[in-house]
């Protein structure tokens, strides 16, 4: 298999509430709505779908490698996201957040060197 992208999906039953709170989470809105109960972030190299998924829905999880978790963190809450304690080791550093319907999105940082 020669992969060439990635999408990490959120499935949704309110696509418009989980559309405002991604939309606050990526700091935009979606980059594209190919079809009505899917929308779109690139980012990097990579996707986050949000799908209107009624019965998936509160049962993703992703994983977001950011430079900074505090900097997300003070930018976030400006944005009316919060989440849980920073934890550090050797890997770096974890922090968890849930979205409304419950999709669990993992913010890491490298180590520092």
């Amino acid at each position: 298999m020669r992969c060439i992208g990635l999408f990490a999906v959120s499935p949704v039953q309110d696509l418009a509430a989980a559309l405002d709170w991604y939309a606050r989470l990526f700091g935009r809105p979606a980059d594209d709505r190919p079809v009505p109960d899917l929308a779109q972030w690139y980012l990097d190299g990579f996707g986050f779908q949000v799908m209107r998924e009624p019965r998936r829905a509160g049962g993703g999880m992703a994983t977001l490698v950011v430079p900074d978790i505090e900097a997300e963190r003070a930018r976030l809450a400006t944005a009316g996201i919060e989440f849980g304690e920073t934890v550090r080791g050797p890997f770096g550093a974890i922090a968890q957040l849930d979205d409304p319907e419950g999709n669990r999105i993992t913010l890491a940082e490298p180590p520092r060197t």
